[in-house]
């Protein structure tokens, strides 16, 4: 609201003039506020979006996720089956964890006979007591909204949200926290711990000072290593054309466009 006027004053036979600081203070405007809007990171839906699409490029060669909730095979990696959006395994007990979570939403549904059967093969390979029933059941379960919900939790309760809680500590931004989101899916909270405990002997978080780009680029570099040393043979793609693209580009907001490679296919998100 603009200042009132004073009133006009009597005369005075000695007239003063009114001081230059008076007058400037009664009618100066308010000084202009800058604000700077936040900068995006993967608990903005649009963001996560991004990140499921850039996960299932590389899990599944499509960027529509949630296609994926009926997939299910085994990719001979000693895991036993891998299944749905980012890959739970029979062999790893995450797999186990969507049923449980399913079968709380959903009591006697089609899956919940084979929860003994998965509490067995936690650390196995093997299929015993699953097959030959289970990959049809777990396909026709996938239309059901509730386990698509259980898929989503559990995805969220063991991955994306502590892989972007320890992002956002280290003071990472959005491609920081979809590099460890990333890495948290493939190798397991484990060895993502054993990635970052590598990555933070070459160099500092920003959040203790250390530049961004520089952390990031240690983090990539011992990840690759990570993978490499399980198999030398293996595709690192993954990073080489996807996040370490992005971190050349200086993006790391994450911001769309985005252009990237994984196991020589090409994939955009556009603007």
């Amino acid at each position: 609201m603009a200042a009132k006027s004073s009133p006009t004053p009597s005369p005075s036979p000695t007239p003063t003039s009114t001081p230059t600081s008076t007058r400037s203070t009664a009618s100066a405007a308010p000084a202009a506020t800058t604000t700077t809007a936040p900068r995006p990171d993967l608990t903005d839906p649009k963001w996560k979006e991004y990140a499921q699409q850039l996960v299932s490029s590389a899990e599944n060669s499509t960027l529509d996720w949630r296609s994926q909730y009926p997939y299910i095979e085994d990719i001979g990696d000693g895991h036993g089956y891998t299944a749905g959006i980012i890959g739970f395994c029979s062999g790893t007990g995450d797999l186990a964890d969507v049923i449980t979570r399913y079968t709380q939403l959903k009591p006697g549904n089609i899956l919940a006979k084979y929860l003994p059967a998965l509490a067995m093969l936690d650390g196995s390979a093997s299929h015993q007591g699953l097959d030959p029933t289970f990959v049809g059941d777990w396909q026709r379960a996938a239309a059901d909204p509730l386990l698509q919900q259980a898929q989503n939790e559990e995805r969220d309760r063991q991955y994306f949200t502590p892989a972007v809680t320890q992002a956002k500590a280290d003071g990472l931004h959005a491609l920081g926290q979809f590099a460890y989101y990333d890495a948290i899916v493939v190798h397991g909270p484990r060895g993502f711990a054993t990635i970052r405990t590598a990555a933070l002997a070459k160099a500092t978080t920003p959040v203790k000072g250390g530049n961004e780009t520089t952390y990031l680029n240690a983090f990539l570099d011992a990840r690759k290593a990570y993978m490499l040393a399980g198999n030398p043979n293996r595709n690192t793609s993954r990073i080489d054309t996807e996040q370490r693209v992005f971190l050349q580009a200086g993006n790391l907001d994450l911001r769309p466009p985005l252009n990237w490679k994984v196991y020589g296919d090409s994939y955009t998100i556009p603007a």
